[in-house]
Parts: C-alpha cells; structure tokens; sequence
C-alpha cells in the first residue's frame, strides 16, 4: 500500500470506529508500518486539516471527530477532477493552501475505487497555465476520456483544410488560449493534440480501443 492509500485507509478507519480511538500499536499492525510511521501519517493529516486528536491513557489511541466528517461521497472520476482543476486555479490566491487541503479532504471522503480512478483521470490533464478564461469545450469531447471509446472528427487544420479522423483519446492540455484534445491518430498514426475549438464534428463510436500510456512527452507536441 503507498502512503497516498494509506491515508484514505487511516481516515476510513478512524471514521468508522469514532468517536472511539485507535492506537498507534493497532493502526501499525494493521497497516504493516512502525508505528513512527503512523505517526508521521496522523500529523500529516492533522497538518491538511482533519480533525483527529489522540486520547491518553492504557485505552486511548487517535479518534476522529465524527460531527466534521463526511461518510464516502459517491463523485466520478470527472466530477473529482473538475474540481481539482478549479482548485488548481486557485494557485498564487491567498486561497491556495484552504485549496490544497480541500483537494485532500475530497479524495479523502471518496470511496477508494473512485479516488483511485479520479487520480489516473487527473494524471492525462496537464495545464500549461491559467485556463479560467476559454470557452468550454463540446460536452461530447469533454467526456471523451471517460467513455474510453474511439472518436470519428472532422478536424480543420491552420489553413482551413479540413479532415475526417479516428482518435483514441488520451489526455487533455489547457493552454491560456485554447483546450487540446491528446490522442493517437489512425490517419497520421502516431500521437497528435487537436484543438477542440477546430473539431467541427465529432461522433463517439462503440469500439473501445485498447489501452495506451500517456508520457509526459506526449503532451509535448506542437500546441498550435
């Protein structure tokens, strides 16, 4: 279990057993760490806001207050990332350490498939810069990662040239002037990035191509 898990569990843990407590020695054997290592976890937490204290005593432990949790909240994978796109825009505000911790205490509330989902979702989202000011992308393109099935466009390119195309979307790339659709293109066959606002059409199919790896270098090619 990686220490991101680990605190999802611990918080799941402590919210299911409040108000009673914990120990360190019970929360290390369960988790298989030191408990120097649940203690790291716990301050990091507390350190993000959540409300756990530790009770002394042969029978305390680290409790959580139930009356400031949520029990799992059910949001998708693009529900979670459209707020922690929005909170990232929060970045250089006097609001951005309350929308670091707000982006934590959400993965935290949800359930463990969803929050896992939603991080491999924010993983093909690379913003290059503000993007609070751009026309909003055709709902259809903006569901394209999530329906994980192949794209038929028209695409007009700089010159006003227009082709018909099948994608397998990838990822998108926010620039402050313009969304990128990222994906592999059948006609070129290789990774291209289509501006949304030069898609002119575009139908979803029903194949569902297999997976393909994102690199960082993908998100790289000409922006234009």
């Amino acid at each position: 279990m990686n220490r991101t898990d680990r605190l999802y569990a611990l918080v799941e843990e402590l919210r299911v057993m409040a108000p009673r407590p914990r120990s360190g020695r019970w929360l290390a054997d369960r988790f298989e760490v030191s408990v120097r290592t649940i203690e790291r976890d716990i301050n990091a937490l507390q350190q993000a806001g959540t409300p756990i204290w530790a009770e002394p005593g042969r029978t305390g432990g680290y409790c959580l207050d139930p009356s400031r949790t949520l029990p799992p909240i059910n949001f998708t994978a693009p529900e979670a990332v459209a707020m922690a796109i929005a909170l990232e825009n929060m970045a250089g505000t006097p609001f951005q350490q309350a929308a670091q911790t707000a982006l934590r205490k959400l993965l935290a509330a949800m359930q463990g498939s969803d929050a896992a989902a939603a991080r491999e979702l924010a993983s093909r989202v690379h913003l290059l810069g503000p993007t609070t000011d751009l026309p909003p992308v055709p709902a259809l393109l903006a569901d394209a990662l999530s329906s994980r099935k192949v794209l038929r466009i028209d695409y007009q390119d700089r010159d006003g040239a227009t082709t018909t195309r099948e994608i397998e979307p990838l990822g998108y790339v926010g620039t402050p002037t313009h969304w990128f659709l990222v994906g592999w293109c059948r006609l070129r066959e290789d990774i291209r990035a289509f501006r949304t606002d030069r898609i002119t059409a575009s139908v979803t199919t029903a194949e569902t191509p297999e997976p393909r790896t994102l690199r960082a270098e993908d998100t790289q090619h000409p922006l234009r």
